[in-house]
Order: structure tokens, then C-alpha cells, then sequence
């Protein structure tokens, strides 16, 4: 029944939100095409065979439940005290680190794509879908650049250089995007001022008082947090998890 009513919402917000859909459309397009084409330039270097039949099937199990652990983390989120309420981190970005790793960029997306979609349908939308899409945007900002280094050449040391770019994008690309597109959009969506958006991150950190100050003391940190987060923790677990999956794959 929730799952109904957040398609009917969805509909309702493509209608009132038309410029925002067709641009978030073509942001989604780009992000599909450089780990398209990311993926087809390390697959051609490496020389990697065409995956048999049972291999596919296995490699979208593996999609499907790394996608699935991703939603449960997702659901512990947390706040930060010195952020506004409506910024909370989580983990769900880790088990996309391991598969994007494992399998290429495209994976990425289409793992990032089932986690926003599978929350969804259990949460359904308290943020009229620009929350949901804005976890999208900077889930692939920052493991897309991470994958696309470490896929080229799987080595711990391009693992480490693949994350630190993936926290670099992300952090920027986050900023960028929510001083320009997801918070104006926000307030929009609410009938809400900007400034009323700024004001409840002063209220939790005095070093906010404008836009870009929200940005640089809000987004930022949280960005550089949940990708150290995860990336400590991907380093830690990564190997063990890869070889299990490997003999799984055959």
C-alpha cells in the first residue's frame, strides 16, 4: 500500500517538478555513461573474457543481495550533532564499495539504483523524492571514481587512490549539488525559504550562516565522514569477502 501511494506522489512530484526530472535525467545519463565507458577501457586493457551464462546469473545474485544489506544499512542512519537533523549518515555505501570492486562501475550504478528503489518501497518518501535522489547522486559520486581507478588495475594501492578520489568527487560534486540544485529544490518542494534551510544548520553549528557556509560546514562534513567511514572499512573487509565471492562466481 505504501509502495502505491509513493508511485502516486512520484507522478504527482514529475508533474510539478518537470525541469528538475528532465535535469536530474541527464545527470544520471552522464554518471551511466562514464562508468559505461570506464568499465569498457579497464575490461579492454585487461583483456577480460565475456562472462559464461551461469556466471551472469550468479553475478546478479551477488548484485541482488549486496543492493538488499545496503537498504538494511540504510535503515541505521543517524544523525550528527553538529549537522542539521535532516543529514544523517549510514553505511549502505559499503557493500556497493564491494561490489563495484568486484564486478566494475556499472554495477555501482545499478546497485545504488536498487537501494534508493528498495527503500522506497519499505520508507516510501518524507522528502518528496529529492532526498532519495540526492542519496543516489552522491553514492555514485563517490563509487564510481572509486571503482573506475581500482577496476583499471586491482591493486591495494589503486584501492586506496580509487577511494581518496571517490571522497574527493564526492565531497565537491555534493556541495556543488546541493547549493545549486537539492536544497533550492528542497525549499521548493516545502514552500519553504531558503534561509529557513540555513537557519536550522545555525542552529546546530554557529558557523553557518549563509548558502556557501552550509555547504563548506554541513554537506562537506558529512560527505568526508561517511566516505572515510566506509572506505576504512572496505579496505578491512574487502579481500576476505572477495575471495568468498570469488569462489562463488567460479
Amino acid at each position: 500500500m505504501k509502495f502505491v501511494e509513493t508511485m502516486k506522489n512520484l507522478g504527482t512530484a514529475v508533474v510539478e517538478h518537470a525541469g528538475f526530472v528532465v535535469f536530474s535525467i541527464l545527470i544520471v545519463a552522464v554518471l551511466i555513461a562514464a562508468a559505461k565507458l570506464g568499465e569498457h577501457l579497464a575490461d579492454k586493457k585487461n583483456g577480460r573474457l565475456r562472462e559464461r551464462r551461469t556466471q551472469k546469473t550468479r553475478r546478479m545474485v551477488v548484485i541482488a543481495m549486496l543492493s538488499a544489506i545496503a537498504v538494511v544499512l540504510m535503515l541505521l542512519e543517524f544523525p550528527l550533532p553538529f549537522l542539521p537533523g535532516f543529514y544523517k549518515i549510514d553505511a549502505s555505501e559499503l557493500p556497493i564499495v564491494i561490489g563495484a570492486f568486484t564486478f566494475g562501475p556499472m554495477a555501482a550504478v545499478i546497485m545504488e539504483f536498487l537501494k534508493v528503489l528498495l527503500n522506497l518501497f519499505l520508507e516510501g518518501t518524507t522528502t518528496a523524492f529529492v532526498g532519495e535522489f540526492a542519496n543516489f547522486l552522491i553514492g555514485c559520486a563517490f563509487v564510481i571514481p572509486a571503482s573506475m581507478v581500482y577496476y583499471y588495475k586491482k591493486t591495494k594501492k589503486n584501492a586506496v587512490w580509487g577511494l581518496t578520489l571517490g571522497l574527493v568527487v564526492c565531497t565537491v560534486s555534493g556541495c556543488f549539488l546541493n547549493a545549486y540544485l537539492l536544497l533550492p529544490t528542497y525549499s521548493k518542494v516545502f514552500h519553504m525559504d531558503i534561509d529557513a534551510l540555513v537557519a536550522m544548520g545555525t542552529a546546530v553549528n554557529g558557523l553557518i550562516d549563509s548558502l556557501l557556509t552550509f555547504v563548506i560546514f554541513a554537506t562537506a562534513p558529512l560527505n568526508i565522514i561517511k566516505c572515510a567511514v566506509v572506505s576504512v572499512l572496505a579496505m578491512l573487509i574487502y579481500k576476505p569477502i572477495s575471495r568468498f565471492m570469488k569462489g562463488f562466481l567460479g
